[in-house]
């Protein structure tokens, strides 16, 4: 299967829009490990044992492998080596640069770490993200609404009649219409901008950042997500990574990730058909 048809299977099995998020900070890990690369792979590796059973995707951010220079990166591949096969994988690394550079990023993210789907930035324009549409297949989340707290600074800046985030979500779909791998990047952290770009967006997939610690609004973020081409995912991070510090951190991760799923599942079993 393609990525997106394991991720609609998912989406089918689980009922659910939960993506796991795995960001490792080696200050907020249980008191167990170690401050070092070797507590951070620990850690991801638990969360993926303990929670990706109830999330439909895993989304791990580059950057806190990537801190720890190559051990990390090794520690990386290490982790996207142990995610199920039949989970849909975001690396989240917000790329965004020239073509040729962009070409080289996409074979980092794509042929060499066997990512499912990036985070990319649009600031350059459609030829810093025409490279990773090479790849068949593949998905891409432009970033359009971002969920923290300085995002509107330039995010909310208008352009002509509407703010910049929403003019990037049209420029997205107007350069690749009808197009179901590509994706956009809306925050849970601003609701009603959130509704409205999906109304003016309805057909790409959104992966919803923000619920959980940055307060975001869950019930949003899964009636929003889904788009007419595309299934959505709502990404959750610390609510689930910090659930328990103590030993009892692997249940109270599995635990908080179940209870997310479900109330996820609720809110899409009520949304009309």
């Amino acid at each position: 299967m393609t990525p997106l048809e394991r991720l609609r299977a998912r989406v089918g099995r689980l009922g659910t829009r939960l993506c796991l998020g795995i960001d490792p900070h080696p200050d907020q890990l249980p008191h167990e490990l170690s401050r070092d690369v070797a507590g951070i792979e620990s850690f991801a590796r638990g969360l993926l044992e303990a929670a990706a059973e109830h999330a439909i995707a895993v989304k791990i951010n580059v950057a806190f492998f990537e801190a720890f220079g190559s051990a990390g990166v090794a520690a990386l591949e290490r982790v996207r080596g142990d995610v199920p096969a039949e989970q849909f994988v975001v690396l989240d690394a917000k790329r965004g640069d020239i073509g040729i550079t962009a070409e080289r990023y996409a074979e980092a993210l794509f042929a060499r770490l066997r990512a499912d789907a990036v985070t990319l930035s649009p600031y350059l324009g459609g030829d810093a993200i025409e490279p990773f549409l090479r790849y068949p297949d593949r998905v891409v989340y432009v970033l359009a609404r971002t969920s923290n707290p300085s995002a509107g600074d330039l995010q909310d800046l208008e352009v002509g009649n509407a703010p910049l985030h929403e003019s990037v979500a049209r420029w997205v779909v107007g350069r690749w219409p009808n197009e179901e791998r590509v994706g956009l990047v809306v925050g849970a952290t601003a609701a009603d901008e959130l509704r409205r770009i999906r109304r003016a967006v309805p057909n790409p997939g959104f992966l919803v950042p923000g619920v959980g610690a940055q307060g975001g609004d869950l019930a949003a973020a899964v009636e929003a997500c889904d788009g007419a081409l595309a299934p959505g995912l709502v990404s959750v991070s610390r609510a689930i990574a910090s659930a328990s510090a103590g030993s009892d951190w692997r249940q109270a991760a599995a635990a908080s990730a179940k209870a997310l799923a479900d109330r996820m599942q609720e809110v899409s079993a009520t949304l009309p058909i």
